[in-house]
């Protein structure tokens, strides 16, 4: 254990010290200060302005309280942007800074993963999902990152329905993308299957995720699906989902950087949407940074096709819409790679935010498409 991964303050008098946990891989804060029931979210709001962790003693009900109000300190009103491009970066800056900041409220937990607080919930079960099994040592965590986990916890219990699986539930585990916007999954159900399927019925699914789209796939028909995915947890999910879904002899979960080898007549990608850089690793669903999955995708499509066969890339033009990619780029890429667009399925999403006026993203949600290309060789 490196100093880099301790905690380490000073109570009654005495040098303390516990593993840091930060699912973003940040620095333990090096000035901590111990708050309890008698802290007032002023003060805690300015430390942590100050950049002073508050590690929580008392009741762990309250901290949460504290936690909602220093949120609610947090809220500003953004600046007039000169255009929707500033708008977005001010609004990521200012979700950055928030995050930052309220992370700097901590809960200590012990070598069990229960937290020695009063009315504190067992969240033995929600850590050991997210972390592992407990090693019995005491640690410390984010009362913010926390939250994140036990939340992620009820959302792998209950699952999410997808009408395309006949209302069977995907369990999403903690870190990987849910299949909350359903639009996307949708898009896999309806387009209509390559024909050289019948030849070879075989399918890769590049980046799976849950597992929802190769489970999608499998329903369809298509005899062998690969997923592929480098994350262990999203490999670790998709094979619990499948197996769920009675699907685990169809479809075949592998650890691989885009794809695995050899061909298939239908090969799927759904890439993160929109360019940029990686602030925490749950973002690394929503951003690409310099497209790098999209491209890479592109670029190795045509050598993993079989003859006659088709690449499904699912992306929508919101990056467009934000001012984060140029009109017609995905077309060139597409171009570039030796590929030719056979047709495009478009539908629009139907997520709250889409419809939510005060959100300072709501023109280029109004907007914004998700599209099914039909690709193949040129």
């Amino acid at each position: 254990m490196s100093d880099r991964s301790m905690l380490c303050w000073e109570e009654n008098g005495q040098a303390q010290s516990a593993r840091w946990r930060s699912e973003a891989g940040t620095a333990p804060p090096k000035r901590v200060v111990l708050a309890d029931d008698q802290t007032k979210a002023d003060e805690a709001w300015k430390l942590a302005c100050e950049g002073s962790a508050l590690l929580y003693r008392g009741d762990f009900q309250n901290a949460r309280q504290l936690l909602q109000a220093m949120g609610r300190r947090a809220e500003k009103k953004p600046k007039k942007a000169a255009n929707i491009t500033e708008a977005f970066h001010q609004h990521r800056m200012a979700q950055a800074q928030r995050a930052r900041t309220l992370g700097l409220l901590l809960i200590p937990l012990d070598g069990e993963y229960g937290i020695p607080l009063r009315r504190a919930p067992d969240v033995g079960e929600a850590c050991s999902e997210a972390w592992g099994e407990a090693d019995g040592q005491p640690s410390a965590v984010s009362l913010r990152e926390l939250q994140g986990l036990i939340g992620a916890h009820e959302w792998r219990k209950k699952g999410v329905a997808i009408p395309a699986l006949d209302g069977a539930h995907i369990h999403p585990h903690y870190g990987v993308f849910s299949p909350v916007r359903g639009e996307y999954v949708d898009l896999v159900a309806a387009a209509p299957l390559p024909a050289a399927l019948d030849t070879a019925s075989l399918a890769f699914d590049i980046g799976t995720g849950t597992g929802v789209l190769a489970a999608v796939l499998a329903r369809r028909g298509v005899l062998r699906v690969v997923g592929t995915d480098r994350d262990p947890r999203a490999l670790a999910c998709a094979g619990e989902n499948v197996d769920r879904l009675g699907l685990g002899k169809q479809v075949g979960i592998v650890e691989a950087d885009l794809f695995p080898e050899g061909r298939a007549p239908l090969i799927v990608c759904n890439p993160p949407w929109l360019p940029g850089k990686v602030a925490a690793p749950i973002e690394g669903a929503v951003y690409d940074p310099d497209s790098r999955m999209l491209k890479g995708f592109l670029a190795g499509l045509k050598d993993h096709l079989a003859p006659g066969g088709e690449g499904w890339l699912i992306l929508s033009d919101l990056a467009e819409h934000l001012g984060l990619r140029q009109r017609g780029e995905v077309l060139r890429l597409i171009e570039a790679a030796g590929l030719k667009l056979i047709q495009r399925h478009d539908t629009r999403p139907t997520h709250k935010k889409a419809a939510d006026r005060s959100d300072p993203l709501y023109l280029a949600r109004v907007a914004e498409k998700t599209s099914l290309w039909r690709l193949a060789a040129a």
